[in-house]
């Protein structure tokens, strides 16, 4: 039993990319525990207890898989060595062959705070780590937010009047045109509430 959880432990560790919290919890261990379990244990009677895992690997040793269209680790690396010799955002760009918004907010997105460095390594761990999308929609079906998107085309208002009305009616939810017109398409209206495009 205890063998079985260490595996189990030391698989979602590696295979799933959990921390070591999580894991802990999951097979039902304290986090005090996954730590003996992680680095062994050295005990006064001489009994000690080997690691479950041989060497400790962080995720970043372990990339995890990103879509091509976003920029890889030798990309982000390029662009701090570029950075560095004093290239502009443009020149950057045009040499991994991105648009120079991309590298812009990608190096503002993730410069150092104090030195004011873009940080390669750091960026693209925060990649990887950063949740997938597509997100829950704010409009779910069914809920108030979504019958009053349905509504608007009926009324025949635009989408930025239904986006207008939206904000005054619901200003916890943030939805913008873009959220009302995605929701007024007839590809995701229930029949019959086809809206009128122009």
């Amino acid at each position: 039993m205890c063998a079985a959880r260490r595996e189990e432990y030391v698989r979602l560790l590696d295979e799933e990319g959990m921390n070591f919290t999580q894991a802990a919890h999951a097979v039902g261990v304290s986090k005090r525990a996954g730590k003996v379990w992680r680095n062994g244990r050295t005990r006064a009677t001489g009994r000690n207890e080997k690691a479950s895992m041989d060497w400790y690997r962080s995720t970043m040793d372990k990339p995890k898989r990103i879509h091509a269209r976003y920029l890889n680790q030798e990309e982000r690396i390029l662009i701090a060595d570029r950075l560095r010799l004093g290239d502009s955002i443009r020149a950057i760009a045009r040499l991994l062959g991105r648009d120079p918004g991309t590298v812009s907010r990608e190096v503002e997105r993730n410069r150092n705070p104090e030195s004011g460095d873009y940080e390669p390594y750091r960026s693209q761990q925060k990649a990887a780590d950063r949740p997938k999308r597509p997100k829950p929609r704010k409009a779910a079906e069914g809920t108030p937010l979504w019958r009053e998107i349905l509504e608007g085309p009926r009324r025949h208002w635009s989408p930025e009047q239904i986006a207008g009305r939206l904000r005054a009616d619901f200003p916890d939810n943030g939805i913008c045109t873009r959220a009302s017109r995605r929701s007024t398409r007839p590809s995701t209206c229930r029949p019959g509430a086809n809206s009128s495009r122009s």
